[in-house]
C-alpha cells in the first residue's frame, strides 16, 4: 500500500507540475518582455501618412520599452498585405502593426472583402492619431481653389481629372468619390500602394490632385511644391490655417478624416498588450512627440484597448454605409 500511495503521490505531483507549467511559463515571457527588438509593421510605402506617423512615434516607443521598435513596410492591397502578415506572426508582442483606417473599417466592405475580421483577428492595442485628407494639386496647376477643381472635372468628357491615392478604398480614395457624388463632378481615380509614390507622380504633373494625408501634403505645401485646395476635417487645421475645409466651400457636413491605431496579432498575452499599450499611451503623450506630429497635422489620440475596440467598431459600421454608396 505504501508503495503504491508514493506512486500516486509521485503522478499526482507531476500532473499537477505540468497543468501549472504553462501558466507561470507565460507569466515568466510577460516579465521579461520585451527582450529584444519590436517590429512595427506600416502596409504603405515610404513617405505616406502611416509611414511619416509611425517613425516619429516609434523611437519614443523604444526608449520607453527598451528595445528597439523597427519600422518595416509591407506596402500593397491597402494595408491588407501588412495586416495579413501580422496575423500569421507569432502573438508575442513582437511583432506588431500601425493598422490605417482601411484596414481597420474600409476594406471589409471593399469588393472582394479581406481574408480577416478587424473586429476579431486583432488584438487592440491603443488608438494612435487622427488627421484630415488634405486636397492638393501641383503649384503650378491653374487651380486655384475647390470650386475650380470642381468645374475642370465637369468641362466635358474629353477633359479628365485624374487624382491619386494611397489605396483603393483609403480615405483619399473615398474622400474624392465623395466629392464627385456631391459636386457632380467625375475625377478619375488611381491607385497607387502608398501616399509617397500618389505624391511623385503629382509633382511630376502625371496626376491633377491627390487627397493627401496632411503628414503627406503639409511639408510640400508650406515649401511651394504644391498648392492646397481644402483640408477634409469639420474644422481648419493648426497646420495649415490659411486653407479652407471642403463644408466651408460649399458642401455642409463632408468629412473624411484619417485615424491609425496600434495592433497585435490575436490572442496576444494581456501581460505583453498592457506593457505596449502603457508604452504606446506614454508616447503619444510626449510633448515632443506631440509637437512633431502637430506640425503636420496629425493630432494624438491613446485610448485603453477597450476604448479602441469600440471606436473601430463604430468606425466600421459607418465606413461600410459610405462604401456601399460608391461604384467601384
Amino acid at each position: 500500500m505504501l508503495k503504491k500511495f508514493r506512486k500516486y503521490l509521485f503522478v499526482t505531483g507531476l500532473v499537477t507540475a505540468v497543468a501549472t507549467s504553462t501558466p507561470v511559463q507565460a507569466q515568466s515571457a510577460d516579465n521579461k518582455f520585451p527582450d529584444k527588438p519590436i517590429r512595427l509593421l506600416v502596409g504603405f510605402a515610404p513617405g505616406g501618412g502611416t509611414d511619416i506617423s509611425a517613425r516619429i512615434i516609434a523611437p519614443k516607443m523604444a526608449e520607453l520599452l527598451g528595445q528597439s521598435v523597427i519600422v518595416e513596410n509591407r506596402s500593397g492591397a491597402n494595408g491588407n498585405i501588412a495586416s495579413e502578415a501580422l496575423i500569421r506572426s507569432a502573438p508575442d508582442g513582437y511583432t506588431i502593426l500601425l493598422a490605417s483606417i482601411g484596414a481597420l473599417a474600409i476594406n471589409p466592405h471593399m469588393p472582394g472583402g479581406t481574408t480577416f475580421n478587424p473586429l476579431k483577428d486583432f488584438t487592440m492595442i491603443s488608438l494612435g492619431v487622427t488627421f484630415p485628407n488634405v486636397l492638393v494639386v501641383n503649384s503650378a496647376s491653374s487651380v486655384k481653389n475647390l470650386a475650380d477643381y470642381i468645374a475642370s472635372g465637369k468641362k466635358g468628357k474629353d477633359v479628365d481629372v485624374f487624382y491619386g491615392s494611397s489605396g483603393s478604398g483609403s480615405t483619399g480614395h473615398l474622400a474624392g468619390e465623395l466629392l464627385n457624388i456631391r459636386s457632380g463632378m467625375s475625377a478619375q481615380h488611381v491607385n497607387y500602394k502608398g501616399g509617397g509614390p500618389a505624391m511623385t507622380d503629382l509633382l511630376g504633373n502625371n496626376i491633377q490632385a491627390i487627397f493627401a494625408s496632411s503628414p503627406t501634403a503639409v511639408p510640400l505645401v508650406t515649401t511651394g511644391k504644391l498648392r492646397a485646395i481644402a483640408v477634409t476635417s469639420p474644422k481648419r487645421v493648426d497646420s495649415l490655417p490659411d486653407i479652407p475645409t471642403v463644408a466651408e466651400q460649399g458642401f455642409p457636413d463632408y468629412e473624411a478624416m484619417n485615424w491609425y491605431a496600434f495592433v497585435a496579432p490575436p490572442k496576444t498575452p494581456a501581460g505583453v498588450v498592457e506593457k505596449l499599450n502603457r508604452a504606446v499611451v506614454a508616447a503619444l503623450k510626449d510633448p515632443a512627440t506631440i509637437a512633431r506630429l502637430k506640425n503636420m497635422g496629425i493630432y494624438t489620440d491613446p485610448s485603453t484597448p477597450q476604448e479602441m475596440y469600440d471606436y473601430v467598431q463604430k468606425q466600421y459600421d459607418i465606413w461600410g454605409k459610405v462604401v456601399s454608396q460608391v461604384k467601384f
